[in-house]
């Protein structure tokens, strides 16, 4: 098709942009080499056929926002399917009388079919999207005034967003408008109707037109994307290259909110935690890559949503446009211009975040924004002793105590007063080793929630003990609070303890300890079989252990963050509550898209960020509206700061944990 002269200058142009997007690419890759930790190419071989799933069926980006996610598959498979495209017309170019993939055969012709559907498809769904952004301006595709955002980001992203769509109307747009003078060339091809059908628009034309038409058609779709690919590599629509690798990539973890082991007693390390770029990771480097500035994640984060000047979307938008300025010198070895407090996210921002990890479930590209914050809190604590200073009761209570609320280890039992609980000296070779955790050990409402498992486990006749005096509190908090040492010496000490007493099983009544036992303790030696106490209770109820009376109660559900999201558990509270014949309704926001109650990530034990409302009040008001006569919590941190929230609310509705509603109902 191409003339000698066409293919000269276009395999010119194809070595130049070539050679532009590899200088581009070696830039990304000494970027990502500053990043702490090596890749593990291993898991590439494992993840591959799961990763090509996902890519092609675009499953992540349906679970927010429906329609908008329809418009941008078809964009996407339009997209991905055009690198096939775009091969297919440079080989019919250059090699004389070639048909890509036959035309007659039932692949070329499935070929046509494919490409004409989706040619029409991606040109509305990208205009669709451009005026959704442009002319309805959809809020919830950028972040509020006060948020910390690069000066260049608000008009930078409008910016990308109308080159990146107006070349894919153009270059998509291009390669079917040479389509339709083939058609009207060569005669009706029933295997690309909507091309068929535009080429009744050149009926007029003569044969020499319709070729010239062809030949301009090929060098607008094809020149186009010559051009752009160096602009890709720099635009945020990287992400199609950058998320596969995202996916197959990101280091193994037990949960989202596994963080890894700090080594203190290596004596090279300079930093722990990140208070510059090149202080993260190479994954949370590559993460501002993948991000497609989508916001799904402000959408989802509780902080945002209630006032609060975090957004997760911000913060690797900043990165990202830190790196595009800065990014050949740190490369380079050079380091970053700025503390990552002050142009990537606040102090205050990092301080807001619950952990509450909705912004790494929702994100399409399998970006962990939590895991930045989580790092920059422990290079605030442990590199500049700066955080808030309600913490340090708590860091006081775990230092002296071994606990948050400073109880002394000798009061820890006066809760089972009464309920014969047996202590792991009484009883040294149980079925189950209770867990109880500092919340229901201390606090006196929470109490009442270990009282009541307590009550499950004799009924059911359950081999049980607690380890009593001996029990201290896991480190959930002092870990996400980012103070690392803390968390450190309990973990040290609770895994010397369990690897001693070598439980069998391990029951706990907060989900916070479920985390820690299960996902984060093996990094220090523990390896257990630990399960939350919802799930053990289901486990009784099924194998007939318990007979509960019918309830009658109209129940809602509440689920706890790290037993949700971080450990995946909603089926089997919502079995216990069931088969207490209660009646379940759900609220708007549950399952994965549960909204958080506020106490994770340290919030427990200090002044919540200003904001426009509390998160519990934001949750309880959620919960009151479901019409239901109590309120369901499985977590002893959603237990208080919900019926905080009530007393709050001046409202009626009792939160009852999980045990609770069950110890109810146990027939005498």
């Amino acid at each position: 098709m191409l003339t000698l002269i066409e293919k000269i200058l276009f395999a010119l142009a194809a070595l130049g942009s070539l050679y532009a997007a590899y200088r581009a690419f070696m830039r990304i890759s000494g970027i990502l080499k500053r990043g702490k930790g090596k890749i593990d190419w291993q898991l590439a071989r494992k993840r591959l056929l799961a990763v090509l799933v996902k890519v092609a069926s675009l499953q992540p980006t349906f679970r927010l926002r429906l329609g908008p996610s329809l418009l941008h598959a078809f964009i996407a498979w339009a997209f991905l399917f055009y690198m096939l495209v775009n091969v297919g017309d440079v080989l019919q170019g250059y090699i004389p009388d070639f048909y890509f993939l036959g035309q007659d055969t039932a692949i070329g012709k499935i070929y046509r079919l494919i490409a004409d559907l989706l040619s029409v498809a991606g040109i509305v769904s990208m205009a669709a999207m451009l005026v959704r952004r442009f002319v309805l301006r959809s809020p919830v595709l950028t972040a509020r005034q006060d948020v910390l955002l690069h000066p260049k980001a608000r008009f930078g992203i409008l910016r990308d967003s109308a080159i990146v769509g107006s070349f894919i109307i153009f270059h998509v747009g291009s390669r079917f408008l040479g389509q339709t003078f083939l058609v009207a060339k060569d005669g009706p091809d029933v295997w690309q109707p909507f091309a068929t059908l535009v080429s009744n628009l050149w009926g007029g034309l003569s044969e020499t037109s319709l070729v010239v038409g062809e030949h301009l058609a090929f060098w607008l779709a094809l020149g186009s994307i010559l051009a752009f690919i160096p602009y890709f590599l720099y635009s945020k629509h990287i992400h199609l290259i950058i998320t596969p690798l995202n996916f197959l990539l990101k280091p193994e973890r037990r949960s989202i909110g596994e963080l890894g082991k700090l080594d203190f007693d290596d004596e090279s390390i300079e930093q722990f935690g990140a208070s510059r770029l090149e202080d993260l990771g190479w994954e949370q480097l590559m993460d501002s890559y993948a991000c497609i500035m989508c916001y799904r994640c402000q959408e989802m984060c509780p902080a945002y949503n209630t006032g609060k000047v975090l957004s997760p979307a911000a913060l690797e938008i900043n990165k990202r446009y830190l790196l595009n300025f800065e990014g050949g010198r740190i490369a380079a070895g050079e380091p970053s211009s700025q503390p990552l407090t002050e142009f990537a996210i606040p102090a205050e921002a990092v301080w807001a975040c619950t952990s509450c990890g909705a912004c790494i479930d929702i994100c399409p590209v399998n970006n962990e924004p939590m895991r930045d914050i989580l790092d920059i809190r422990r290079a605030l604590v442990l590199m500049d002793n700066a955080f808030p200073r309600q913490l340090q009761t708590a860091f006081r209570g775990m230092e002296r105590q071994a606990n948050p609320w400073g109880i002394p280890p000798t009061d820890r039992m006066k809760w089972a007063e009464g309920l014969d609980v047996p202590t792991i000296d009484e009883n040294p070779e149980p079925d189950i080793l209770w867990w109880v955790g500092c919340a229901p050990a201390t606090d006196a409402r929470a109490q009442k929630t270990a009282q009541a498992f307590a009550r499950i486990l004799h009924t059911a006749g359950v081999n049980f003990a607690v380890l009593g005096e001996a029990e201290q509190c896991t480190g959930d908090s002092a870990r996400r609070a980012g103070k690392e040492d803390l968390f450190f010496g309990l973990a040290t000490a609770n895994v010397e303890i369990l690897n001693e007493v070598k439980p069998k099983r391990i029951v706990t009544t907060c989900p916070h300890c479920l985390h820690t036992l299960k996902n984060e303790y093996p990094a220090f030696g523990g390896h257990y079989q630990v399960v939350h106490h919802s799930q053990f209770i289901q486990e009784l109820i099924a194998a007939g252990k318990l007979k509960l009376n019918g309830s009658g109660l109209r129940l809602t559900y509440h689920d706890p963050c790290y037993l949700g999201r971080h450990n995946q558990v909603y089926q089997d509270p919502r079995l216990v509550l069931q088969g207490t014949g209660a009646s379940l309704v759900e609220m708007p926001r549950s399952g994965a898209k549960s909204f958080c109650c506020g106490a994770g990530g340290a919030q427990m034990w200090k002044e919540e960020e200003h904001g426009q409302e509390r998160v519990n009040a934001n949750r309880f008001r959620e919960a009151a509206a479901a019409g239901a006569s109590a309120l369901a919590v499985a977590c002893p941190f959603c237990l208080t700061m919900l019926d905080d929230a009530r007393k709050d609310a001046n409202s009626e509705l009792p939160v009852l944990d999980i045990a609770e509603i069950v110890a109810q109902q146990i027939e005498p």
